[in-house]
């Protein structure tokens, strides 16, 4: 399917797409907040720019778009335009987060992706925070950087 859009337009569009205090991002942070734990955002100290930190347990949270981040999962649907330009890039992103969690790892920080489509109805949001308050918790010395999945 042909762009609708001219290029300019098309630029504009895509200008304005946040990149910071999304609706999924602020769901994570009022749920991790209500449960007692104070963070730091977007310290731009550690690598990749987590979306919140928690110094007090050395963790750094990831709020992931499945859309830009090319996540399998009903949300994510691989645009039809340009398939090989978007292949490219979703793969590009991949490997800079799998490197970005390394990075924090090796500074002794733990890491975790929270995925948009996590946070869609209310009882996923519950699990979510059950699985994020056992990560934060956990133990400090032998948890490693993780995604959870779906």
């Amino acid at each position: 399917m042909a762009d609708f859009l001219t290029p300019e337009k098309r630029r504009r569009v895509m200008s304005a797409i946040k990149s910071r205090d999304t609706k999924p991002e602020l769901i994570v942070r009022r749920m991790l907040h209500r449960a007692g734990f104070r963070f730091r955002l977007h310290r731009s100290d550690l690598p990749g720019r987590p979306d919140i930190v928690l110094p007090r347990y050395r963790t750094a949270i990831f709020v992931h778009g499945c859309f830009w981040h090319g996540h399998d999962c009903g949300i994510f649907r691989a645009p039809t335009t340009r398939p090989e330009y978007w292949a490219r890039k979703l793969s590009a992103t991949r490997e800079r987060d799998d490197s970005v969690i390394a990075k924090l790892q090796l500074l002794g920080w733990r890491a975790i992706t929270v995925w948009e489509c996590q946070l869609s109805s209310n009882q996923r949001q519950v699990r979510l925070l059950y699985r994020l308050t056992g990560f934060i918790l956990g133990d400090l010395s032998s948890s490693k950087g993780r995604r959870l999945s779906k």
